[in-house]
């Protein structure tokens, strides 16, 4: 079987230091040994999810159809939230699978291509009322250290509170990989690992370097999300 490979983030500086990508890359690989696979090619986009004029997915899929191989991700919106867009693609003649569901058929894509969509649309919904709700309590919004004062000053709304866990969670969840693989390593201190993802140039949710502290916080934070049902 051939892989064509596709990742993509958000955020320039995602691009740069890898964050993101290393999860993606984990899944598709994972994918690949179970398929027995081989990965021809890689193509790797910095751009939001948002837009569908993507050069990196056009190259991808057109190696994908001239070559007969089927273009993999990691998860169903790394392609695209826009359902219209996953449809379309869905039709085009080249096949694509998802890492986290390789078994679904034409069927379920398209639901799930309606689900990202009304996901995107109720978060962007969500951020929109409580960046008009902290407006609407004096906040200044351009504050960098806006969120962590409305938490200390227990000002948050339920929904910001919510978007600041769920983007803890989403970050914690791609750096999962690259903790497994520092344990493996024997590389388990916080301060060692700490040192490790510095090296790696990798950040912390807020974007600055990491010390034991925010290990600590990382390490308590995956522990929580593997109890979860």
């Amino acid at each position: 079987m051939k892989i064509v490979s596709y990742l993509r983030v958000s955020t320039r500086r995602q691009g740069a230091s890898g964050l993101g990508l290393e999860a993606q890359k984990a899944a598709i690989e994972a994918y690949a040994i179970q398929r027995h696979g081989r990965v021809v090619e890689t193509f790797i986009e910095v751009e939001s999810g948002k837009l569908n004029n993507r050069p990196q997915l056009s190259k991808a899929l057109h190696l994908a159809k001239v070559t007969g191989a089927t273009l993999v991700i990691a998860k169903l919106d790394r392609l695209s939230r826009n359902a219209a867009f996953l449809l379309a693609l869905r039709d085009s003649g080249v096949q694509f699978v998802a890492a986290d569901m390789p078994d679904a058929n034409d069927l379920t894509v398209g639901i799930m291509a309606l689900v990202a969509q009304q996901e995107r649309e109720a978060t962007s919904k969500r951020t929109k009322e409580a960046l008009a709700a902290a407006k609407a309590r004096g906040v200044l919004l351009g504050n960098p250290n806006g969120a962590m004062a409305l938490r200390a000053a227990g000002k948050g709304n339920e929904a910001s509170l919510r978007a600041i866990r769920s983007q803890a969670d989403d970050h914690a969840r791609d750096l999962l990989p690259v903790v497994n693989e520092l344990a493996a390593q024997g590389v388990t201190g916080l301060g060692a690992i700490a040192l490790a993802l510095n090296d790696r140039e990798m950040r912390t949710p807020r974007g600055g370097r990491w010390h034991k502290s925010s290990v600590r916080n990382l390490l308590d934070r995956l522990d929580a999300l593997r109890t979860q049902p």
